[in-house]
């Protein structure tokens, strides 16, 4: 049990790291491009992690490592709100419906991406 905390906590300090790169690469101008990114990339991987994990290509404290340590701190949920009510009360309210709406229909689509890239190449 140990060690898997301890992978889920070294994999969650790369996440976060990577996490916090992507927030000063990419500039929040009108539109929280960094939030997104990491979200639709993170939602991608973890198809491929979760893919490679069911199908026994990686093992589970591999997956942990990969999957709830770096994915699960790279994307940010809590980021996501918060840009969101952002953009509600700076009267942006188009855009943060399309925020939502990209947010909630890209991330599960390359989610499967993922996993459907995973299957034609990892297995």
């Amino acid at each position: 049990m140990l060690q898997q905390i301890g992978l889920v906590a070294l994999g969650g300090a790369i996440g976060a790291a990577l996490r916090y790169l992507i927030g000063t690469w990419i500039s929040y101008e009108t539109f929280p491009l960094a939030t997104i990114t990491v979200n639709l990339v993170g939602s991608f991987l973890l198809g491929i992690i979760a893919l490679s994990t069911s199908q026994n290509f990686i093992s589970s404290d591999l997956a942990l490592f990969l999957g709830t340590g770096i994915i699960g701190a790279f994307t940010t949920m809590s980021a996501f709100s918060l840009d969101t009510l952002e953009l509600l009360q700076d009267g942006n309210s188009t855009t943060a419906g399309l925020y939502v709406i990209l947010t909630f229909t890209l991330c599960p689509v390359l989610a499967w991406c993922g996993w459907l890239v995973g299957d034609k190449f990892l297995i």
